[in-house]
């Protein structure tokens, strides 16, 4: 069963405060050779059927109309995969 990732991110120029939350933590543990965090989220749509232009057209529609908020968030991939990955 085919599966379509859409990644999200908060826009480049908006505070990520979950991000530097977890930066401030990385340079604490001693992991200063990270610079910076930025935390998204990724959705996985499952298709019953094949990946046709149309329906990877729905998802581009729906990823920027629904799961994501364009005001503050980007939509930066849509990718096909073939099973979930952990």
């Amino acid at each position: 069963m085919p599966i379509i990732v859409v990644e999200v991110m908060p826009k480049p120029e908006l505070l990520d405060p979950a991000g530097k939350a977890v930066a401030g933590t990385l340079n604490r543990l001693g992991k200063g050779e990270f610079s910076g965090v930025r935390i998204g989220k990724r959705i996985e749509l499952h298709v019953d059927g094949d990946v046709t232009d149309a329906v990877l057209a729905d998802v581009r529609e729906l990823a920027d109309e629904l799961l994501s908020n364009s005001v503050i968030e980007d939509v930066v991939s849509i990718t096909v995969a073939d099973e979930v990955t952990a």
